[in-house]
């Protein structure tokens, strides 16, 4: 399938959220967690993204320790009225301690950290907040009023949260409204649709899935990441990445493969149109942000929106996810999965 710059469709990011592109873009990856960066071509990446019609730009304040908020600063300052900017808190940054992360829903952190990301970012409102990861030792709807705080305030505009419990997410959407619920889903993960995904229908909450590529697996791009990743990529550390795990999923992709080949399109459009096809599926709205460094990669990402999967197709993919090698992380200990009742 060709890459083109048509502009994608565009959705409004749950009951009464700004409208943006159907698909978003992560921007964890220009500046942080990949290795190093191409400064000048991730910047044109992000032009790019918009060219394309992809609004919804995500970072958080971790990403870097601050600098990929930095980083966008730039962008922002060109093109604030064309961007929908979504951060996110929760890992704990301390000045005295460079690299140290805890993680804090405490209200006091949450202003301080909002205050940080808006200054770092350089602009007067956040557009969507999101709790980044849950802190069980607080109480949500305490974290949650804080949140509704800094709208009141017009710190923030819209409240997101970031791999919650379907039960969670009910709680919190109870103090004030959530418009997006982040976490991963994808082809390889899809731990998800035990509660959080149906909380999120019923409640009228987007949904962003994060690393909707299984963080680039799913582009069939490696066989032992532990071999072919640079240095600094974090991916060297995840289970699903290396030895007997990375063999066995990698043979998990012939039916994308195929399908692929069916389409004319890449295995990488094949399974971002799987994420897309999931708001019917569920009835929701659903906004995936892949993340890429290259103005290529971008467009061929875009134009996997204009992709559709017969019945057939979905059904050669759906046993996937029930045979991956391996965990999300090699501590899931912060993920709604491992709530899970």
């Amino acid at each position: 399938m060709s890459n083109t710059t048509e502009q994608i469709r565009t959705v409004e990011l749950g009951t009464g959220g700004p409208v943006v592109g159907v698909q978003g873009f992560g921007a964890m990856g220009i500046s942080a967690a990949y290795g190093e960066t191409d400064t000048a071509a991730a910047r044109d990446t992000l032009e790019a993204a918009l060219e394309a019609g992809v609004t919804l730009i995500d970072t958080a304040d971790m990403y870097g320790h601050g600098a990929n908020e930095e980083f966008l600063a730039p962008f922002l300052a060109a093109h604030r009225d064309e961007v929908t900017l979504a951060t996110k808190f929760g890992f704990e940054l301390r000045a005295d301690e460079p690299g140290y992360r805890g993680i804090s829903n405490d209200p006091a952190y949450i202003r301080r950290a909002a205050e940080a990301s808006l200054r770092r970012l350089g602009i007067e409102a956040i557009d969507l907040y999101y709790m980044h990861r849950r802190d069980a030792a607080v109480p949500l709807a305490e974290s949650v009023g804080a949140m509704a705080e800094l709208v009141r305030e017009g710190k923030v505009r819209h409240l997101g949260l970031s791999e919650v419990t379907g039960a969670e997410l009910r709680e919190a959407h109870a103090v004030h409204p959530i418009t997006a619920l982040q976490s991963e889903w994808s082809l390889f993960s899809r731990d998800v649709e035990r509660s959080a995904v149906g909380a999120a229908a019923e409640l009228g909450v987007a949904f962003v899935p994060y690393s909707p590529l299984g963080r680039g697996f799913l582009t069939g791009a490696f066989s032992d990441a532990s071999k072919e990743l640079s240095g600094g990529d974090f991916r060297q550390l995840l289970p699903r990445f290396s030895g007997d795990n990375a063999r066995a999923n990698t043979a998990l992709l012939a039916p994308l493969d195929k399908i692929a080949a069916d389409h004319g399109a890449t295995p990488a459009q094949i399974a971002l149109a799987w994420v897309q096809q999931r708001a019917q599926a569920h009835g929701l709205t659903v906004v995936p942000i892949p993340g890429t460094r290259k103005r290529a990669r971008l467009l061929e990402n875009a134009a996997a929106t204009r992709i559709t999967l017969s019945a057939a197709e979905l059904a050669l993919l759906e046993p996937i996810a029930g045979q991956v090698a391996g965990p999300r992380y090699s501590d899931m200990s912060l993920t709604s999965e491992a709530r899970e009742a």
